[in-house]
């Protein structure tokens, strides 16, 4: 682990209102307009050991070359690594496994056990349809015009792999036109057909069903509700649901919490499995397209670290087993309103999320207005971690408080009844 070790500061009990803190009371009454919140929910994140370095997947620029993150993190999906149908099988039964196998080598070698393949997209060779706006190249967002060849390809990869790829997703964002433009039933087929083939030759692989984009309404209504239903007909073929929750560009954690209320709905409404394990297998903030004209948003500092963790304990508090955070890079990326490389502060929020989350007990959250708290314990010591969702929210410290610190190891000693801010940044309150 690398960590900043907390400065402790000696000082007043006033924090500046960039590094505030909680209580478990507020004066608020404004009922959220996220999920109802799980005071214990039963996701596979959390074990007899605590919550599980699981939680947080990560997406890898250039793992196939040898990158790595410095950021911890405890699973790894496989996209825009070279690592798709079209980028490998160039053509019939010709297969190019390199970025594939340099992606696994790496894994390995780094202790990485859970690691995550999406199967699509298609190659030119076999598509119905051939766009130029198709991604990751022409054909790539067509269904295929020969199922067989499908079938070929997941036999080919959950035979060559078994054992070293845990987890298939089907397809990536197939409500959008560049990466789908096949039916929702075609995609409940193609579903189908290879959880069947998985599940014979690797039965403790998990497949993950194709992932909506949520944040563009209309796209989501028209895809996901029907194939949903296409895959109830078929009597649910999937371990997982898979979803993406890109907030609009000018959104927030708040914002993620209305998406991932969607999918419920939507769950619900098409009579899914109630135990049936959430993944939110891509996001960011910040993202400046497709959908609203609204420009990019610069995440940086406390804040981006912050809704860092408050993106992981939401998942606690909404019930979802796991996220995929997009993309660990080298240097800055251009798309994205939160960066993840080495040195900045989006690594110092995974950092944070190590030193508060992995491992404990986490005992549930309370809202009360616009103000959340979270409380965690582990080897017989308790904290409470506590953000305004809105604004600025007044607090008292609870009893037992001896010192304040925010995602990026700023410190403060404080002590029970000091009278402290809250704000988006979420702070972690050790209590005695």
């Amino acid at each position: 682990m690398v960590w900043n070790r907390p400065q402790l500061i000696k000082a007043a009990v006033a924090l500046a209102a960039a590094s505030m803190v909680m209580t478990a009371c507020s004066s608020g009454s404004s009922a959220p307009s996220t999920p109802s919140a799980s005071v214990n929910p039963s996701s596979t994140a959390i074990s007899a050991t605590g919550v599980q370095p699981t939680l947080v997947g990560m997406h890898v620029e250039g793992v196939e070359a040898g990158a790595w993150p410095s950021a911890p993190f405890g699973a790894l999906r496989l996209w825009d690594n070279g690592t798709a149908w079209s980028q490998i099988e160039l053509e019939p039964g010709v297969y190019k496994w390199d970025n594939l196998e340099g992606a696994l080598e790496n894994a390995q070698a780094k202790g990485m056990t859970d690691v995550l393949m999406v199967l699509g997209t298609t190659p030119e060779w076999n598509a119905k349809k051939v766009s130029p706006d198709d991604y990751p190249q022409p054909g790539a967002a067509s269904a295929p015009k020969d199922l067989k060849a499908w079938d070929a390809w997941v036999t080919e990869v959950a035979t060559r792999y078994k054992g070293r790829i845990t987890s298939y997703q089907i397809w990536n964002e197939a409500n959008l036109k560049n990466f789908w433009n096949g039916t929702p039933e075609e995609m409940a087929e193609l579903t189908k057909r290879a959880y069947d083939i998985i599940k014979k030759i690797d039965p403790e692989a998990l497949v993950v069903s194709a992932s909506p984009s949520t944040r563009l309404t209309a796209s989501f209504t028209k895809f996901f509700p029907a194939y949903l239903k296409a895959l109830a007909a078929k009597d649910w073929p999937v371990d997982v649901i898979g979803f993406h929750t890109y907030p609009a560009a000018d959104g927030d954690p708040v914002a993620r919490g209305a998406l991932i209320q969607a999918t419920r709905d939507a769950l619900t409404a098409a009579g899914a499995p109630a135990d049936i394990p959430l993944w939110d297998t891509e996001l960011n903030y910040g993202l400046a397209g497709p959908g609203a004209n609204l420009p990019k948003q610069e995440i940086t500092g406390a804040k981006a670290a912050g809704w860092i963790v408050r993106t992981y304990i939401d998942d606690l508090r909404y019930d979802v087993a796991r996220s995929y955070w997009y993309i660990w890079t080298q240097k800055p990326y251009d798309l994205l309103g939160i960066q993840a490389y080495p040195g900045s502060d989006g690594e110092q929020g995974f950092f944070a999320l190590q030193n508060w989350v992995f491992g404990a007990n986490f005992d549930g959250c309370t809202e009360n207005g616009d103000a959340v708290t979270c409380n965690f314990s582990k080897d017989g010591e308790s904290w409470i971690v506590a953000w305004a969702q809105k604004g600025e929210v007044p607090f008292t410290a609870p009893a037992g408080t001896k010192l304040v610190c925010d995602p990026l190891a700023n410190c403060q000693e404080s002590q029970e009844g000091a009278a402290i801010t809250l704000t988006e940044v979420p702070l972690r309150v050790y209590l005695q």
